[in-house]
């Protein structure tokens, strides 16, 4: 019988990154079987309440549903840690403004499983909502880290919210994406109210060995894989 976990038995939407296997999810999640870990980016969690602070009438709901989203890929994965990379909070006073039900949420899923907040730009301080506060964890030869860097090796990042546009029979469509390389890997941006940025804008230059970059694209329902032939800018 296999013992391949059911995330990952399909080749075609499992990411290979420095030797391991990761099952990226279409909720923009990556998972990590060998070490029952998942992995989001950028949550952004009180966006909009900070937007409504400034005078910005926006429903500030998005943190609600970011953490419904969280909790249902725990429970699909079976994961026993989670590492947020970094920007977990679209403001640093995010984690003191927190409404109380979610802030109550929050801390039962870190007082439930392990739990790894990395320091992003926008979340740069330690905050008491359990789990550990750091700016950068290595796990098997992979380093988790908010920020991608030139020259990086074994990375696994956010903070670009990375997106590309497909053309196809005329048209096109853009969408969220998982992108990597043999020595980078960058997720989507996790949160209800992120925006994105594509990656083939000047952001992206230089991170990836374009000949060895790979693409998988969120949709709907299921993940897809591109060929960068069908990239397109804007």
């Amino acid at each position: 019988m296999s013992s391949a976990h059911p995330l990952t038995d399909n080749e075609i939407t499992t990411i290979n990154f420095r030797g391991h296997a990761f099952a990226p999810l279409v909720s923009g999640a990556l998972y990590w079987p060998a070490h029952e870990t998942l992995l989001v980016a950028d949550l952004h969690l009180e966006k909009m309440s900070s937007f409504a602070r400034s005078g910005q009438l926006l429903p500030p709901y998005d943190t609600a549903m970011t953490l419904e989203r969280l909790e249902r890929d725990i429970a699909l994965t079976g994961a026993r840690k989670v590492i947020a990379l970094g920007d977990s909070f679209h403001r640093d006073e995010g984690a003191d403004t927190l409404p109380d039900a979610e802030r109550v949420r929050i801390c039962r899923l870190t007082g439930t499983i392990d739990w790894v907040w990395l320091a992003g730009n926008h979340d740069p301080s330690v905050h008491r909502l359990g789990g550990l506060c750091t700016s950068e964890i290595s796990v098997s030869g992979c380093v988790l880290r908010h920020e991608p860097v030139l020259g990086a090796q074994g990375v696994i990042a956010g903070h670009l919210h990375p997106a590309a546009r497909i053309a196809m029979n005329g048209k096109s469509t853009r969408r969220p994406c998982f992108v990597w390389d043999e020595n980078l890997l960058i997720l989507p941006a996790y949160g209800a109210s992120t925006g994105s940025l594509n990656i083939l804008s000047e952001a992206f230059g230089g991170l990836f060995n374009r000949a060895r970059l790979q693409v998988m694209v969120m949709g709907r329902d299921r993940l897809y894989r591109v060929g960068l032939n069908r990239l397109v800018r804007g």
